[in-house]
């Protein structure tokens, strides 16, 4: 410790003094708030509301709205606030991470800074792992905000537009961090204003931030249609895999590594990536050949093959890295994706670039059609966007520097309301897992016949039912917790605290529910106050029974020595395991933990297997001896440590390429948002209308350039074919000798905004605004999808650029800034080709039309057309239709007499490209 450390105290000792100071103040208030009726203290949300309409800034408000907030709570929930539980509302309204401790309280702490902040009418969201917990939380605090005069909403999966607008309305709103991006992304594709759920992002408070902000930033949010059917091709590759092997052990330029069993392809865990060997790749395209797959002679590096290598590694990867009951499970004839830190399942998740296809073909079920990305955005980008952003969980400090290097927010320890007598025993390492089985089984026991309550926690579902076929050998009764048990959760967890009781979970992180000593007894209580047949009598008198059986058996756990935790093996991440010891010992608890580990254990066989096996050898220890020592333990500890670094780098990769995107994604959005707000957008169109047909007319004659340049008959030709003008300009250059470049161009552009008002005499100028909104917001949709698509193309090549001496990051700003600008152009002449070229029909020459269509389409199986319906209230009987092209246009591809490219959107309005809608009758 530094000298000024020692002298001033840390920045956290400091910010809590200074958080101290400001408590004192709230519990001086808290006598003269004490003597107010109900009713008085209810009055005072509006008061505060008025206060800060009137510009009074919320931290001067904050002593006064704390204190009637804890009194509320006191007289509604039974539950007063802690000065730590202040402490830590302070740190929230700030916009830091409060790090407290499981057990403490967190859920009621988050009622203070939510209080204050929805006072400002701007909406406050409180951001939550799973449903169930932001159901339990609305339903549970929002008692308390209601009492106060707030309004609280939830935001649940599958829930309908109206429900999802009024819980977004609420001054309150709970979800889950999935939902809240996923309608950050659905209201950037809606057609109307009117049909977005969310407000402006004002303030959010994330309960267990490590998990939603760093573990789940490595995958990005993605909204996605259905693409091209690849069912047949993952079928056949799928038994590729089989017909080849793994290489085991490998060369290195250095000499050290050694080839032990040479093989088709090796296998990296620490990168999670397999790789073809020279001999597997002449292996997979003679099996590939054989297959019918691959042309003969053809190597699977031609280009024509991309998809098919693409595939290849797909079903490796599929085959060699992922794991039944550790990486997913099969529900439904449905392959579910295990969230790795919180073993929950992710229903509706699925792996990109064909790898979830992958893993259908192995284990035999449906194949779900591939996707193409419609929307999508990391949740490192979702969150920048809110105006203040805060976050609370038991485990921070370890990631406190990725949380203010991505997010700006600062962490901030806050001791416990009481200190923790928990002792966390040193971890044993054994060398073969039997062995470290063998030790827990007789833990366990020890703890059973003492009547000490134990919770084991495992890494993955596989080990949790291997752990539970032992206990059952054991004849030892158990609760097993994993993502195939999601249902019984919160009751498990509830009863996990009662003697001789022993749980199996899967990663603990955000469970949500305390354990107990002695077992919940709360629940069953609110059961016999639910049960209107006793009588009041009856009902306290249960009540006073079960309080004092608990008592008794809370008591026996307390001397048996509170809560055990062991752990089965430690995950990559340290804070998982922190997470995991966290259960134990809540508020001044005892309890206590260790981990058994083995030289088997993927992060000790990766790390540090071999050193640690060595010094075994070396020490002839027996058979089933562990190693307990410091220097083991911190040795695993530096292995996780730099597990935690590369995967921080991951998640920095990611961001500083999604930054490229969201610079431009926040460009589009913002555009989309402004053409849904304005009724007007014939300004805009104007302008676009000038820098396309400046574009055009400068194209054939250049600008402060001689006749002798010009090609007058050219530009006449293309101003008939493409855009319906017919501006005699050779006539006029043969009635006016003294015709300048400027006048051609002041001549085309007053011809095209005579034909644009033309349209707009017959059909109105409110009807044809609509249809200009349609056209600019279809087009905007179409060409951003595909630009998604050319980025994510750029970006799995772009590393390769790194061979040419090149940074790959700064390649990759200046090809997606050329993207962009591309799509841009072709956006902007999409746009007004389709204004311009649009030719009003009468509504007999559109039922004959109509008709003519539907004749065809008859004879046409299989097709779905889906048209968007034209302003239904023009008062004009002519609506729009796309135009007849003149005769002298080329042969192109033809609907109802438009020339249409194949790739321009189909006139009919369906937003789908020609060539997959009315291009396919043609």
């Amino acid at each position: 410790m530094s000298l000024l450390t020692q002298i001033f105290g840390s920045r956290n000792q400091r910010l809590l003094k200074q958080y101290q100071k400001t408590v004192r103040v709230i519990s001086a208030l808290e006598p003269q708030i004490e003597k107010l009726s109900d009713a008085e203290l209810q009055a005072k949300t509006p008061e505060f509301k008025d206060r800060i309409a009137k510009g009074e800034a919320l931290d001067d408000l904050l002593p006064e709205a704390f204190a009637v907030c804890r009194e509320a709570a006191r007289r509604v929930l039974k539950m007063r606030h802690f000065d730590v539980q202040m402490i830590g509302g302070m740190v929230l309204h700030y916009g830091k991470i409060a790090e407290m401790g499981t057990g403490e309280g967190k859920t009621l702490m988050a009622t203070l800074p939510t209080y204050l902040n929805a006072l400002s009418g701007k909406g406050v969201h409180v951001i939550t792992v799973n449903d169930y917990l932001a159901q339990r939380d609305a339903e549970w605090m929002g008692r308390l905000y209601g009492w106060l005069g707030l309004t609280t909403g939830v935001n649940l999966s599958q829930m309908d537009h109206d429900t999802k607008q009024s819980a977004y309305a609420a001054d309150i709103t709970y979800g889950t961090n999935n939902e809240f991006g996923f309608d950050y992304l659905r209201d950037n594709m809606v057609y109307e204003a009117r049909e977005r759920v969310q407000r402006s992002l004002n303030f959010a408070v994330v309960d267990e931030v490590d998990s939603i902000l760093i573990d789940e930033a490595r995958t990005p949010l993605i909204i996605s249609g259905q693409a091209e059917n690849h069912t047949d091709l993952y079928h056949k590759i799928n038994e590729v895999p089989g017909m080849l092997t793994m290489q085991i052990g490998e060369e290195t330029p250095d000499g050290k590594g050694v080839i032990q069993v040479p093989g088709d392809y090796t296998k990296d865990e620490k990168a999670h990536s397999v790789l073809l060997t020279e001999a597997g790749h002449e292996n997979a395209e003679a099996i590939l050949t054989k297959m019918g797959l691959l042309p003969e002679g053809a190597s699977l590096y031609d280009a024509a093959n991309i998809t098919l290598i693409h595939h290849l590694y797909a079903a490796l990867r599929a085959h060699a890295l992922y794991h039944k009951d550790t990486h997913y499970v099969v529900q439904n004839d449905e392959v579910v994706i295990v969230d790795e830190f919180t073993g929950r399942l992710m229903t509706g998740r699925r792996w990109s670039d064909g790898l979830h296809q992958a893993v259908e073909a192995k284990e035999g079920v449906k194949i779900q059609n591939e996707n193409q990305t419609l929307a999508s955005i990391t949740f490192q980008n979702y969150f920048r966007m809110y105006a203040k952003l805060s976050g609370m969980t038991g485990t921070a400090d370890t990631e406190a520097y990725e949380f203010q290097e991505i997010y700006g927010l600062e962490t901030v320890v806050i001791p416990p309301n009481r200190p923790s007598k928990r002792v966390d025993r040193q971890d044993q390492v054994y060398k073969s897992a039997q062995e470290k089985y063998g030790a827990m089984l007789v833990d366990i026991r020890d703890c059973y016949e003492r009547g000490q309550p134990v919770l084991v926690g495992t890494t993955s579902i596989e080990n949790s039912e291997l752990l539970s076929g032992i206990l059952t050998g054991a004849k030892l009764e158990h609760n097993v917790l994993n993502a195939k048990q999601h249902a019984r959760e919160a009751e498990i967890i509830a009863q996990a605290g009662r003697p001789k009781m022993i749980t199996i979970a899967t990663n603990m992180a955000g469970r949500g529910t305390d354990i107990v000593l002695g077992g919940n007894v709360e629940k069953q209580i609110q059961l016999i106050e639910e049960n209107i047949a006793l009588p009041e009598s009856e009902k306290e008198a249960q009540s006073h029974k079960l309080r004092d059986e608990w008592q008794s058996l809370h008591d026996h756990v307390v001397n048996a020595g509170g809560l055990h935790i062991i752990g089965t093996e430690r995950h990559e991440s340290r804070r998982v395991d922190n997470q995991l010891r966290g259960r134990s010992a809540r508020q001044g608890d005892p309890g206590s933990s260790r981990f058994y580990l083995s030289l088997d254990d993927a992060l000790l066989r990766i790390f540090a297997g071999d050193r640690v096996r060595a010094v075994m050898d070396r020490l002839k220890m027996p058979e089933g001896e562990p190693i307990e020592a410091g220097i083991v333990s911190r040795s695993i500890e530096s292995a996780q440590r730099k597990v935690e670094a590369r995967n921080f780098d991951i998640r920095k990769q990611l961001l500083e390429y999604d930054d490229v995107a969201n610079d431009q994604r926040k460009v589009i959005y913002t555009q989309r948002n402004e053409l849904l707000e304005t009724t007007d957008i014939s300004e805009l169109i104007g302008s676009l209308r000038v820098g396309v047909f400046h574009d055009v007319v400068r194209t054939h004659v250049p600008a402060e350039s001689v006749e002798e340049q010009w090609d007058v008959p050219a530009l006449e030709k293309t101003l008939a074919g493409e855009w319906n003008l017919d501006v005699p300009l050779q006539q006029m250059l043969a009635d006016d000798q003294n015709v300048t470049d400027d006048d051609i161009l002041e001549k085309v552009l007053a011809a095209a905004d005579d034909s644009y008002n033309a349209k707009i005499a017959v059909v109105g100028k409110e009807s044809f605004g609509g249809f200009e909104r349609n056209v600019m917001l279809q087009s905007v949709d179409s060409h951003w999808r595909e630009h998604l698509a050319a980025l994510d193309h750029l970006r799995q090549g772009i590393h390769l650029r790194g061979y040419a001496q090149k940074n790959p990051k700064q390649e990759y700003k200046r090809e997606a800034f050329e993207l962009f600008g591309s799509m841009l152009d072709q956006i902007k002449n999409e746009v007004v080709r389709m204004v311009m070229t649009v030719r009003i029909q009468s509504r007999d020459e559109i039922d004959a039309a109509e008709a003519a269509i539907a004749a065809q389409q008859a004879q046409v199986e299989n097709l779905n057309f889906q048209h968007a319906d034209f302003n239904p209230n023009a008062a004009s009987e002519e609506l729009l239709a796309p135009t007849a092209a003149p005769s002298a246009a080329p042969a192109d591809e033809g609907y109802m007499g438009v020339k249409v490219g194949r790739n321009d959107p189909c006139p009919c309005g369906s937003g789908k490209k020609f060539k997959a809608c009315h291009g396919k009758l043609a």
